[in-house]
């Protein structure tokens, strides 16, 4: 799209927000301006344009959930009258200018009153605190809506408002041009030059009020610089705002500055009401120590700040709130203050129906059968690139994966421009290592191969048929072939467009010594860029045109792995042509986590019904077992640690198991068998159910007898048989006392397991072949579980598994009829009785590589068949209860590697 027709978009647009058009008079109304505005676009240009807006149209927001304390006062609607929308307006116009569909706006109008609703009425004289945070999805916008809050909080009458942004300076420096379009309407990075008119974005429309800006787009707060303007708050006459990093010095100068120049009275506090926000709130704002004289510096500074305020509002915006949500509620400390838990609010915000986000990857994009949508595995890097490297790995040659990701990427960017998108960014993301020696390695490989294929393309491309015999002009039209074949254009198309869509690729180091990104020096056609990094990649920053990506990492924290996650956002006009490879262990996890993400979402949801309270909701999730991977980071020292996780409404199941265990296991499994013939559960009494065989009325004595001899594998954290054991016990003369049992069974070609009364139908299941050097054996493929897709509706009562089936449809915005993928933990929260599944498990013994080459076993796999077990256990009396988990800190190091942090030099920034 030119720079012509992205302004015709823009008019038309904006004019969309007043009225209705059908298609006709859209098209109509299309070519009308396209004369009056002297644009002169071809036909072909008109449709295309009229096609994007229609398909935006389409796209609609929902309103979120809301989750307030019980002390909320709704100030808002009656301030309303008096409040002008001076800011708000001005932003409104630059989102639908800027092509945002006319229902998201209009939603991000309602959800920022409801969120400016539960801050402090600033014309409210008395003192007050208020504490929140609102939860998104990664690359989802909430940018976009804390720029909106904070146009309607100056609207209200908040004088001050800083913005904390991310730990690095490139984070920064975004966030700081995302205020200076959306809210301060200049361009700051030219603060000082008299030459020329800065307006940006909103100033575009009106640039009168125009904020004060303490920060640049060029630079971050300093004392100095602060006063040499007015240096009292309240001598402003406008709003002032900061755009800081998450920085210990930063956050001293502040305060030092604030303190010297704007408290008054005894108590030297500021009168002026001020707005908070911190973005990215899981990341470096959390008080990580555990212990109240080891209170992480920025947590303390942060709370100072807050402190030095009459009238504060603290608002936490992140996408992974698991950090968040396990602060204590009930730390207090007089020298510490209160710690940042939100405990006046939480927010969850709905994505938009077009978000390319985890469920869409993760869930939907990687179905039960069938091959993914999205995704694409790396099995190829062996030694020549290990996900676990040392800094002095030495990167001679790419994995084949890489170049084919390589190729895939130039193909896309052809096929963009051919859509019309040639003025639009097209990024790829290589984020292997968390060394800048090793990524500057991968740069210049990189570098080299696509150098090559550059010069191939230019020599050849241009001979049509002929041009084939050229090795890499009929690799790049093998992988045309393998991915973009229903792209909407033949190959002889992509082969003349090549080289003028690749020519100016370049390969960007995204890290403390490289150039960074830069989106803006760039001229009608959009940039090309490879950009290779590691943390600097990992949150907050976003890749323009994102397309393709190769990750290759081995952190498993929720968190750290979510906001690795940059191909998250949208992908208007080429979501299709997107792909992502990674090791097929991370596609696993990035699955079980999409899975209790949108689980954290839908709880919020049902928590606004129930009309409970922050802290209920941070109870529910510090109960969850997720609890065991967020918290024994935080808690990780020396030796072993001990976690706290409840049981109740919780799935557990093996994906780990010992080798040396196997036999042992099998033997267990078979003696289970035996007694439930001997109790008079044989197979003839089972009923017969979708997955296998199903009895009810089985005594807890049973369950307990089987995890007494159970031999867990120490990375099977969740499977350790003494906290489940302690939790049956516990409840077993009443809640627990009654199981239901799945015996799962399937139908295949396969010889059936035969024992007792019993014939079962095995389950096939893939491993992980890397894992078998360590003496495990790791069930791997669809998102790292043995059982299939709606177990746990198994023994629920039909009428309660369909109204959580239709619940569950209200509450994401499905329609009433027609498929859905339910998720298993909808049934779970309806059981009566706990479920327990015994499953015997075929390992799957061909295995290819992600080229179709077949891929051969390190070794010969001795047992064809092994037995896992999982359960499903029902919303409990007592939920707040909770269980000791022990984990061996070293294992849980090797098992799910060291946090992506600042750990010194020849390390990522």
């Amino acid at each position: 799209m030119t720079a012509q027709i992205a302004h015709l978009d823009s008019v038309v647009s904006q004019s969309l927000a007043h009225q209705k058009k059908t298609g006709a008079e859209l098209r109509s109304f299309i070519a009308t301006m396209n004369g009056a505005l002297n644009i002169d676009a071809a036909p072909a240009e008109l449709e295309r344009l009229a096609k994007e807006i229609e398909a935006r149209l389409g796209v609609t927001m929902g309103l979120g959930a809301m989750v307030d304390d019980v002390g909320f006062r709704p100030w808002l609607d009656d301030a309303k009258a008096s409040i002008e929308p001076f800011y708000w307006e001005r932003y409104k116009k630059l989102l639908l200018k800027t092509g945002l569909p006319q229902d998201v706006v209009t939603s991000t109008d309602f959800v920022t009153d409801r969120i400016l609703s539960r801050l402090g009425n600033p014309r409210l004289e008395e003192k007050w605190d208020r504490r929140g945070m609102v939860v998104g999805h990664v690359q989802s916008g909430k940018t976009a809506n804390y720029a909106g809050l904070i146009c309607k909080a100056a609207d209200a009458g908040y004088r001050l408002i800083i913005v904390i942004a991310g730990i690095h300076n490139n984070l920064r420096n975004q966030t700081q041009a995302r205020i200076d379009e959306g809210f301060i309407g200049r361009d700051t990075a030219k603060a000082g030059q008299k030459k020329g008119d800065h307006s940006i974005g909103v100033g575009l429309f009106d640039d009168r009020n125009v904020p004060v800006s303490l920060t640049s787009a060029k630079r971050d707060f300093h004392k100095e610089t602060a006063s040499t303007n007015t240096s009292q708050i309240d001598s402003y006459k406008v709003p002032v705002v900061l755009v800081i990093k998450k920085n210990p010095s930063t956050l001293k100068n502040l305060l030092d500055w604030l303190r010297d120049n704007s408290a008054k009275g005894d108590d030297l506090m500021i009168d002026q009401p001020m707005l908070l926000i911190d973005d990215e709130a899981d990341n470096a704002s959390i008080n990580t120590k555990y212990a109240k004289d080891e209170v992480t510096k920025i947590n303390a500074q942060i709370r100072d700040l807050l402190a030095t305020f009459h009238r504060s509002c603290y608002v936490g915006y992140t996408a992974t709130p698991f950090a968040n949500i396990f602060v204590d509620p009930d730390q207090y400390d007089d020298a510490l203050k209160e710690d940042l838990f939100p405990r006046h609010f939480i927010i969850g915000l709905d994505a938009p129906t077009n978000y390319f986000g985890a469920s869409k990857v993760f869930i939907d994009g990687l179905p039960e059968d069938g091959a993914p949508t999205w995704l694409r595995q790396i099995d190829d890097n062996g030694d020549l690139l290990p996900i676990k490297h040392q800094i002095t790995q030495n990167i001679t040659e790419l994995p084949p994966s890489l170049i084919r990701a390589l190729r895939a990427f130039l193909v896309a960017r052809a096929i963009r421009n051919l859509r019309g998108q040639g003025s639009k960014h097209c990024s790829m993301l290589v984020n292997a290592s968390r060394f800048t020696d090793v990524q500057g390695q991968l740069r210049n490989r990189i570098h080299e191969r696509l150098v090559a294929m550059q010069n191939a393309v230019r020599v050849n491309a241009s001979l049509g048929r002929a041009g084939l015999a050229d090795p890499e002009i009929a690799a790049l039209r093998e992988i045309f072939e393998a991915e973009y074949q229903d792209c909407g254009f033949d190959w002889a198309e992509i082969q003349a467009a090549l080289y003028d869509a690749i020519a100016a690729a370049k390969v960007v180091e995204v890290n403390s010594r490289g150039n960074g990104l830069d989106y803006a020096a760039t001229g009608d056609l959009g940039q090309t860029v490879i950009a290779v990094g590691g943390y600097s990649l990992s949150r907050g920053l976003t890749l323009e045109g994102l397309t393709i990506t190769w990750f290759l990492r081995n952190t498993m924290m929720y968190d750290t792995l979510m906001q690795m996650g940059r191909w998250f956002g949208y992908r208007g006009g080429y979501e299709d042509l997107c792909r992502i490879w990674m090791p097929l262990d991370a596609i696993d996890w990035y699955a079980h986590i999409a899975e209790a993400t949108a689980e954290l979402h839908r709880e919020l949801k049902n928590m606004e019904n129930a009309k409970l309270t922050p802290a209920d909701f941070g109870l529910a999730v510090r109960s969850h077992p997720t609890a065991l991977m967020v918290t024994a980071r935080n808690k990780m020292g020396a030796g072993q640690t001990v976690i706290q996780v409840g049981l109740s409404n919780a799935w557990v199941e093996t994906a780990k198991l010992g080798l040396r265990d196997i036999d042992a296991n099998m033997q267990l499994a078979k003696d289970f068998l035996d007694q439930l013939d001997a109790s008079g559960h044989g197979a003839a009494s089972a009923q017969p159910v979708s997955g296998g065989m199903l009895l009810s009325g089985i005594s807890v004595d049973l369950i307990d007898r089987f995890l007494i001899g159970w031999r867990n594998h120490e990375a099977a954290f969740l499977t350790q048989p003494g906290p489940i054991r302690a939790y049956l016990n516990a409840r077993k003369e009443d809640e627990l006392a009654d199981w239901d049992v799945l015996v799962a069974s399937v139908r295949n070609d396969l010889p059936a397991f035969e024992h007792g009364t019993w014939r079962i139908g095995p389950q096939v299941r893939r491993i992980d072949l890397d894992d078998l050097s360590r003496d495990m054996l790791s069930i791997s493929g669809k998102k790292a579980r043995i059982a299939s897709r709606g177990v746990e509706k198994v023994g629920v009562d039909p009428a309660a598994a369909a109204a959580a089936e239709a619940a569950y449809r209200k509450i994401e915005g499905k329609p009433a009829e027609g498929p859905v993928n339910y998720p298993d933990s909808i049934y779970r929260k309806v059981r009566t009785k706990p479920l327990f599944i015994l499953q015997i498990i075929n390992i799957r013994d061909n295995y290819e590589k992600a080229d179709g080459s077949p891929r051969t076993l390190p070794w010969n796999f001795p047992k064809s068949l092994v037995v896992g077990w999982g359960m499903s256990l029902p919303v409990s009396s007592t939920p707040d209860e909770r269980v000791e988990y022990v984990v061996n800190t070293q294992k849980f190091r090797e098992l799910y590697g060291e946090p992506d942090l600042d750990e010194g030099a020849n390390l990522d920034e």
